[in-house]
């Protein structure tokens, strides 16, 4: 079988790859890097030719809620397209906790769009919603510091390792297409200020994160209730604290480390 990761260049693509190379899986690694465009279409054909499936873990650059529905839109029916011409047999999405959830806009609309344009596209498909990868926390501390202070609320989230993650979009291509959702999160329910707190002391970073229920922080201004998996959701088993310990290492610049930006971030 050979397996198409879209976006295989990102936190959880290169992982992908790397995983399913070492399993012996012949592996093509798909994104901007190696000339494929997903939203124009550039280079997918040649990407998809001869391809069983397809991972798809590509991430929109812009965060504004248009410009993100745009780009997940455009994709999603390009990345159809190829793939019937392709005669993929199986499409892996990787979608967010929430985007089902009715009356939610910006990342979360987008991200249902995306959704949707995978269950229209006529090629089976599964699709896993994560919960924020652990990986996530520097940037909603970067996203809201001001001079050495990063205020945020005890919103609670459900954060996940992305190895996590990668082995169960492993287990999804490998398997029967679901034709639906299943969703992934962490074990534990951690406030957001203690889950970004948490990994910034284990950094040696030196800004305070202080607790401020008051404050809309930037790029995660959103209700507990819906970054919430449902009662169906696989819990993974790697804590926060396992994590930091074996696990945790710098997000490299300028790598998408997860699609949660709820709004914009500040430039």
């Amino acid at each position: 079988m050979k397996i198409v990761v879209l976006g295989g260049s990102g936190l959880i693509g290169s992982q992908v790859t790397a995983r399913l190379r070492a399993m012996g899986q012949a592996v093509i690694s798909a994104s901007r890097i190696s000339g494929v465009n997903v939203v124009t279409g550039t280079g997918l054909d040649r990407a998809l030719n001869g391809a069983d499936a397809v991972i798809d873990v590509t991430n929109s650059r812009v965060n504004a809620e248009d410009g993100a529905e745009e780009f997940f839109s455009a994709a999603a029916q390009s990345i159809a397209a190829a793939e019937k011409r392709a005669g993929v047999g199986h499409h892996v999405s990787l979608s967010i906790v929430g985007a089902d959830r009715s009356g939610v806009g910006g990342y979360f609309r987008a991200k249902a769009e995306q959704e949707q344009a995978v269950t229209s596209s006529h090629v089976p498909f599964s699709i896993l919603r994560s919960t924020q990868f652990f990986e996530f926390a520097e940037v909603i501390a970067d996203w809201n510091t001001e001079e050495d202070t990063v205020r945020l609320p005890t919103t609670a989230v459900r954060p996940v390792a992305s190895d996590d993650v990668v082995t169960a979009l492993v287990s999804l291509v490998r398997g029967t297409p679901l034709m639906g959702p299943t969703e992934i999160a962490g074990p534990e329910e951690i406030p957001l200020d203690e889950f970004v707190r948490r990994v910034l002391l284990a950094r040696h970073d030196e800004r305070f994160v202080v607790r401020d229920d008051t404050s809309s922080p930037r790029g995660f201004d959103i209700e507990s209730r819906v970054l919430a998996p449902g009662a169906d959701a696989t819990l993974t088993q790697t804590t926060l604290a396992d994590w930091i310990t074996h696990r945790a290492e710098p997000v490299a610049e300028g790598r998408h480390v997860a699609a949660f930006s709820f709004r914009d971030a500040p430039e």
